[in-house]
């Protein structure tokens, strides 16, 4: 990895009917990994993936302000199309079509916040990759957020 390089591999998962989800970061910085995680209730998947990543950067940006550029790589579409979509956000003031709040409009506000200033390159992966002989820190993060939210679950029934 080069100097002033940091590279993110996130994912979200949500049990939509106990509206319950959690968030995965791997971040992968010089020589070192660093793993955040969260859980979250009365959430949506999208809120998810985009916490994985906004929660990352942060990090990255407390942690490590020599950083130059920051490579994110995460299965969610979502977030991947948000900087695309941003001028039009920001000129229908985070707002649908119909006049309706933007879902996730708070974090989709502190994710532009977040990434200015910053050379950030989101890059879209294939999800749940099946397991190989090569690193892969997409499928890391995926088993990861999965399991955490199994747990959240398990919690709630008991």
């Amino acid at each position: 990895m080069q100097d002033g390089l940091a590279e993110i591999y996130t994912d979200g998962s949500c049990h939509t009917q106990q509206k319950i989800g959690t968030w995965v970061a791997i971040i992968l910085v010089d020589t070192g990994k660093k793993i955040l995680s969260g859980t979250a209730k009365d959430t949506s998947h999208n809120r998810m993936e985009l916490t994985a990543v906004t929660e990352a950067i942060d990090y990255i940006k407390n942690h490590y302000g020599n950083t130059i550029s920051i490579k994110v790589y995460t299965d969610s579409q979502y977030v991947k199309g948000l900087p695309v979509r941003k001028e039009k956000l920001v000129k229908e003031d985070f707002t649908s079509g119909k006049g309706n709040p933007l879902q996730n409009a708070d974090l989709v506000k502190t994710f532009f916040k977040t990434i200015s200033k910053l050379s950030v390159e989101l890059v879209k992966i294939k999800a749940h990759q099946k397991s190989t002989d090569v690193v892969n820190y997409n499928r890391e993060a995926d088993m990861l957020s999965r399991k955490l939210l199994r747990n959240a679950v398990d919690e709630i029934s008991n």
